[in-house]
């Protein structure tokens, strides 16, 4: 996946409530922000967070090159900044996320694909790439931005890709939470006209793509290993796939 611009070397990841607390200072102080001494204590305040458990520490200086980047976007025509505090756009309710984004360190959430996350604060969400519309774990949110439409933005880095391929993506069509793992013993959970994640495999690629169940054919089987067969059709292409249970995941209940 390719970045569709050449920012993300402004961006590290800070959490979505370190965000929130800069956007507050921003709004404060404005370019004071960029002052060594309080990037120095930003910085340090941060890294001696209980939500840094696990992550790598925060420089002044990665601080200081987002106070720049917002300072910059600040003079930038082609988006306007709407009046609403940063709690209110993290907070995202008109996503259906079922957790208030700044509060996503304090998920107890899933284990995906093989194995548990090492944190599952940065693996709540998934994002839907651009470049081949399939969805992938989101590794961090970076900034978000209003375009003059009033549609919220946010960039991400997916999980597994350094910053090189972060995006933009609309948060309201590309942006929720991670799908779960259908385990043998849930497979009853699954219905016709489901929604999935399924793991599309092709000749020249293997993604995650969103895909709707078409027919189930049921089979007799023990809780460690599931015989029954999934017919789906996937959304981007129309075309259908009998596929089992280990490369289906379901999308949380509402």
């Amino acid at each position: 996946m390719a970045a569709s611009d050449d920012s993300s070397h402004y961006f590290t990841e800070f959490t979505l409530s370190e965000i929130v607390d800069m956007e507050n200072l921003y709004k404060e102080l404005g370019d004071q922000s960029l002052q060594k001494d309080f990037c120095q204590t930003v910085a340090s305040t941060f890294s001696c967070s209980l939500n840094r458990n696990g992550k790598s520490s925060v420089t002044w200086k990665q601080v200081q090159s987002w106070f720049q980047e917002k300072l910059k976007q600040q003079t930038l025509p082609k988006y306007d900044t709407l009046p609403s505090s940063p709690l209110e756009i993290l907070d995202l309710s008109n996503l259906n996320f079922a957790e208030n984004a700044v509060n996503v360190e304090k998920a107890t959430y899933v284990q995906r694909r093989k194995g548990k996350a090492s944190d599952v604060s940065d693996l709540a969400f998934e994002a839907r790439s651009s470049r081949d519309f399939a969805w992938y774990d989101v590794s961090s949110f970076l900034t978000y931005r209003y375009l003059r439409t009033g549609e919220l933005e946010v960039r991400v880095r997916f999980s597994g890709f350094d910053n090189r391929h972060d995006e933009w993506v609309n948060v309201t069509t590309s942006v929720r939470e991670r799908s779960i793992p259908v385990e043998p013993s849930e497979c009853g959970r699954v219905n016709v006209g489901d929604l999935l994640l399924c793991f599309q495999e092709r000749e020249d690629q293997a993604l995650y793509c969103d895909a709707h169940v078409v027919n189930i054919k049921r089979a007799d089987h023990d809780h460690s290993i599931c015989n029954c067969v999934f017919l789906v059709r996937y959304d981007l292409d129309n075309t259908e796939e009998a596929v089992g249970v280990e490369r289906i995941c379901r999308r949380p209940e509402e």
